[in-house]
């Protein structure tokens, strides 16, 4: 039986997961906004073999309400800025040439024209890398620069969501492979029966089509999805190729897994179709105590106002500072932002009996993400672990700062995946879709016409 391998991702939330970290001493910050620091942190990747590098966006400063009443002078400061992603990617594709370039567009305020001519033109620019990361927005603040107030509800969003990819994956088969003749002799610069309208009129969009960017090398962009609500999970089985993630516990991993995966079939996919990504913070040492003694040092840069301040988007209005710091976790009311966020939060809170000071410290650590401390032989024991218990495809690696930790990881962890074998040492093939073992998907328009 041959040996499952591990897929991962290095997710640039830059200048760091950790709300903290950027004052350690080792930590550039400057990589929030230097595209020199954007081109360095992917080539690490690359020489890492990952499978891709994978941008986060919100179109909007998180606490923008408070920022304007004066009332938010430290608290996550540090996640402020940072390169529109999509722009980024374009101008990183001619700076590598293996690794995958995906990045975060939200399908509640974009359009879905300009989203898929924006991912096909990566693809072509990058000769078959790119990847878009369907989600809906979570961040209420982004509805002030839209002209949408009320922020649209949950159900509403993922609504608009489903809708919104199956008009993108349909503008990216207007045009089918060989429809370009570019016959100077003929004059004849396209083949008319193999371009597509796709006149589409739906509840949220009415698109005509075609896109003006022919197909692109992987067929079309690789897919990833981040939502873990009943609706994320759903719209992840009918449309995602990657799944990112987050899980702190083994079991809550593995049921996962099997839930989205076994909602594919009713879609007509496989499971192996998807690749299921959970993301996880590595500090890494040469001990366990050395490793322990890095977290900590972190830790100590994290003021308890700065802590406090992760639990901003959950509380709707709540004054979560009127419950004391040592006191039990509150109850965080229902949201309309990070549904799934929240009740992993609370899930966490009420299953080790933590208080507020604790909760607040352990997602302005890790964002509700697994922080992994230890040896690199800890870290690939853990991966290891998950991987073979059907709780993981692979990971998305999220350092609390750059570039140090993700240079840790390359240099250490990295060639012990390796020696276990669960590892590429060599990128299979050209397109992301290949290293990630994922078919190049067929043009539906030409599909349809064969079986008539």
């Amino acid at each position: 039986m041959t040996q499952k391998q591990l897929k991962l991702g290095a997710f640039l939330s830059v200048p760091g997961n950790h709300l903290a970290a950027w004052r350690h001493p080792d930590a550039v910050t400057e990589t929030d906004m230097d595209f020199d620091w954007y081109m360095r942190l992917a080539q690490l990747a690359e020489r890492g073999r990952f499978d891709t590098i994978f941008f986060q966006d919100t179109a909007a400063v998180g606490g923008s309400d408070k920022l304007a009443r004066g009332d938010l002078t430290r608290s996550k400061l540090c996640r402020i800025v940072k390169l529109e992603p999509t722009t980024a990617l374009a101008g990183l594709a001619v700076g590598t040439k293996h690794i995958g370039l995906i990045a975060t567009a939200t399908t509640t305020y974009n359009e879905p024209y300009n989203i898929a001519r924006r991912f096909a033109s990566i693809d072509h620019i990058s000769k078959g890398r790119a990847g878009w990361n369907l989600v809906t927005s979570q961040i209420e603040d982004e509805a002030g620069n839209f002209t949408a107030n009320p922020h649209m509800a949950h159900a509403l969003r993922y609504e608009r969501a489903a809708e919104f990819y199956d008009v993108v994956a349909g503008l990216w088969d207007s045009w089918e492979d060989d429809a370009f003749l570019r016959d100077k002799d003929s004059g004849r610069y396209f083949d008319p029966d193999k371009v597509h309208f796709l006149h589409h009129s739906g509840e949220h969009f009415s698109v005509r089509g075609p896109l003006n960017v022919s197909r692109s090398p992987q067929g079309r962009p690789v897919v990833a999805q981040a939502g873990s609500s009943e609706p994320g999970r759903e719209l992840a089985a009918r449309t995602a190729d990657i799944v990112f993630t987050a899980q702190t516990e083994l079991d809550d991993a593995r049921a996962f897994y099997a839930d989205v995966k076994g909602r594919m079939a009713k879609y007509g996919r496989h499971p192996d179709e998807m690749k299921i990504m959970p993301g996880f913070s590595p500090i890494i040492g040469r001990t366990m105590e050395e490793a322990q003694e890095k977290f900590q040092r972190l830790q100590d840069l994290l003021p308890d106002d700065v802590a406090l301040s992760a639990l901003d988007r959950f509380t709707r209005g709540m004054n979560i500072e009127q419950y004391p710091l040592d006191g039990p976790m509150p109850e965080l009311p229902d949201t309309n932002a990070a549904k799934a966020q929240r009740d992993l939060i609370m899930t966490m809170a009420r299953r080790d009996n933590m208080t507020l000071r604790q909760v607040a410290r352990s997602v302005s650590a890790a964002q509700g993400h697994r922080m992994l401390v230890g040896t690199p032989a800890y870290m690939a024991d853990q991966m290891q672990e998950w991987l073979e218990a059907d709780a993981a495809d692979g990971f998305n690696v999220i350092c609390n700062y750059y570039p140090a930790p993700l240079a840790e990881f390359v240099d250490q962890v990295i060639p012990e995946l390796q020696r276990r074998g669960l590892f590429r040492t060599e990128y299979e093939g050209t397109t992301l879709r290949e290293n990630l073992g994922l078919a190049r998907p067929a043009n539906a328009f030409a599909l349809r016409r064969a079986a008539e």
